[in-house]
């Protein structure tokens, strides 16, 4: 499986990680990855809900979690945000 190594910054936390994505997965499962991946990662010190979204860091856009990876133009060096 093809995958992105993206930045994945977290505001709340500041703190960001390095994670690698699949490159043809849909976004709401990268998205449910995520949270899980960031939930461990900060030792439960991130609790993400039904309205966490994951947008891009440069300029806040909200990612359409009905696209693929692919789709929304994300690439190795992608910084993304978790909010």
């Amino acid at each position: 499986m093809d995958k992105f190594l993206v930045e994945v910054y977290v505001p709340v936390l500041g703190k960001a990680w390095d994670m690698f994505i699949p490159r043809s997965m849909q976004m709401y499962e990268v998205l449910e990855l995520v949270k899980k991946a960031v939930t461990d990662l900060s030792e439960n010190s991130f609790i993400a809900d039904e309205n966490t979204a994951i947008c891009y860091r440069e300029d806040g856009t909200i990612l359409n979690i009905n696209l693929s990876v692919t789709e929304l133009g994300i690439k190795n060096g992608s910084k993304l945000m978790l909010i």
